[in-house]
């Protein structure tokens, strides 16, 4: 921000407020802030909530048309879970080592530089999480309408039109209340869980039935196509876009209760616990279907209860829908954590780093990622919009993890609350590598537009962020439509505590080269 613009800020008043409670995001000094209030119940429910969302409802049908068997898509699902299990130790220390919320991006910033970071926030702003909202409204739009439709697939203007209203509806929560958003979170959990729950007792009943055809080997791994590498590759994108979120925590270390103890801890409860409950709800898929019948279901859930529930059949999708509805709520209140580091760090606009004075919610952040989630819907199918997110997010995903390797390499000495084997990061860079290369191989136009929508970040980051020299007519038009956000949202910077309470005077001198603030964004907050 230019140094000259006057922007309000949490410790100055609007006439009227002299003496005025902010609520619970209210410093004791009178500013507003967001508060260290996620313990570790809590920090496993964001985890788990995040990645249960639409994936286990959408994705089986993915996973086994490429995999192209039952046996290898249940050896998808279980190897996925275990990499997804490898990569989150891998982020674990590097969240405990660099303690700051923004996740991957703020890692992959600090340890290979404002570029590298900057394309890993600009790829999240334009696909990632536009995309994954954009998967999990017409999920839940596709399950809230698939019993109007019993004979046929819902109308797709129906289906992007709901999901529209699912987007507004929540972006408006999350506005008005951090206490709503969290509440709804809690209901729509509940539901999701009910969903699952009740896939997996019902598939235990199947197989006490004796019903476990498709899971004795020699009909398992009979094969309904002829197999090929690189659809095997795209099988383990999709399940990894089913395993989506799993790194979520991450953007919110700063707002974590210890955080050196409960990152860690959630991490470890939560994927074993999401592995667990994804093997066996595709287990269950399997005893009441067939595979060529869990292919021309485009709700596998809804298919799966109407066999088994028979009048109540109608649980299931609303229990679905439940679910999907809170995988929005639960990516929406994320993002804006995200947002709002990129433009704390002079990578986004500063304005998407306020919160609103009262309410204490991010609400230029939510506004943004609403707005650009309601453009996805417009574009693409489904489908299309998974292998971009699975895509895109695990060449990041890889960039991060071989930089947990850089900062060994490049800072030995630095302070690590928890030190893994380096055979983990290398495991997962393995995995990585097979999975990019196969992905562009079998699909080199969706991987190649996806790459093509990174690097469109470069010319935006030297332009928007590197030069520093603007024209100050530049400089003043951007200061006024900052002003003009903070009075229409009626929103200021929060009051940040000091991420380095808790460190020793000797750790904070071995991290000054990571926690250094970036020069660039003296004048960049406008790219």
């Amino acid at each position: 921000m230019a140094e000259g613009a006057r922007l309000r800020t949490s410790a100055e008043k609007l006439p009227g407020e002299h003496g005025q409670d902010t609520g619970s995001g209210s410093s004791s000094g009178g500013g507003v802030a967001l508060k260290k209030e996620i313990g570790l119940v809590s920090a496993c429910g964001i985890i788990v909530g995040n990645i249960i969302g639409s994936g286990i409802f959408v994705s089986p049908k993915g996973v086994l048309e490429n995999a192209g068997s039952v046996g290898m898509a249940l050896i998808v699902w279980i190897v996925t879970g275990i990499i997804t299990a490898v990569g989150a130790l891998c982020y674990a220390e590097l969240g405990v080592t660099i303690p700051k919320s923004g996740g991957d991006y703020s890692y992959v910033k600090d340890i290979f530089g404002g570029l590298a970071g900057f394309l890993r926030l600009w790829i999240a702003v334009l696909v990632i999480y536009p995309t994954n909202q954009a998967v999990i409204a017409l999920t839940f739009s596709n399950y809230v309408l698939q019993p109007l439709f019993p004979t046929c697939f819902a109308p797709e203007s129906g289906l992007r039109l709901l999901a529209a209203v699912c987007l507004l509806l929540l972006t408006w929560i999350n506005c008005s209340s951090v206490r709503w958003a969290t509440r709804v979170q809690d209901i729509f959990t509940a539901g999701k869980l009910l969903a699952l729950g009740l896939i997996i007792i019902m598939g235990i009943v199947q197989i006490c039935k004796g019903e476990y055809f498709w899971l004795e080997p020699k009909n398992a791994f009979e094969n309904f196509q002829e197999p090929d590498i690189g659809l095997i590759a795209l099988a383990f994108l999709q399940g990894s876009f089913a395993y989506g979120g799993w790194n979520f925590l991450n953007y919110v270390t700063e707002e974590l209760v210890d955080p050196y103890k409960n990152l860690p801890r959630a991490i470890f409860i939560s994927i074993p616990l999401v592995t667990f409950v994804y093997v066996f709800a595709n287990i269950a898929y399997v005893t009441a279907m067939s595979p060529q019948e869990l292919l021309a279901s485009n709700a596998v859930a809804v298919t799966f209860g109407e066999k088994l529930l028979g009048v109540m059949a109608w649980i299931m999708p609303i229990s679905v829908a439940l679910s999907t509805f809170g995988g929005v709520n639960g990516s929406l209140f994320t993002s804006s954590r995200l947002f709002f580091a990129g433009a704390r760090e002079g990578h986004l606009p500063s304005v998407l780093a306020m919160i609103h004075i009262k309410r204490c919610t991010p609400i230029p952040a939510l506004l943004f990622t609403c707005l650009s989630t309601l453009l996805m819907l417009v574009t693409s199918d489904m489908y299309t919009l998974i292998n971009y997110v699975g895509f895109i997010n695990y060449l990041f995903y890889g960039v991060t993890v071989a930089g947990q390797i850089v900062l060994r390499w490049k800072q030995p000495d630095i302070s690590r609350p928890i030190k893994i084997n380096l055979i983990f990061p290398v495991i997962y860079l393995l995995f990585w590598a097979f999975l990019l290369i196969f992905s562009l191989w079998s699909e080199p136009i969706v991987c190649g537009i996806g790459l093509a929508i990174m690097l469109t970040g470069v010319p935006v980051y030297f332009l928007g962020v590197h030069w520093q020299n603007k024209p100050q007519c530049f400089n003043n038009f951007v200061d006024a439509m900052t002003r003009a956000g903070q009075k229409l949202c009626v929103v200021v910077y929060p009051q940040m505590d000091n991420k380095d309470d808790d460190v020793s005077e000797e750790t904070k001198e071995q991290r000054a080269p990571i926690y250094k603030p970036e020069s660039e964004a003296v004048d960049g907050a406008h790219a």
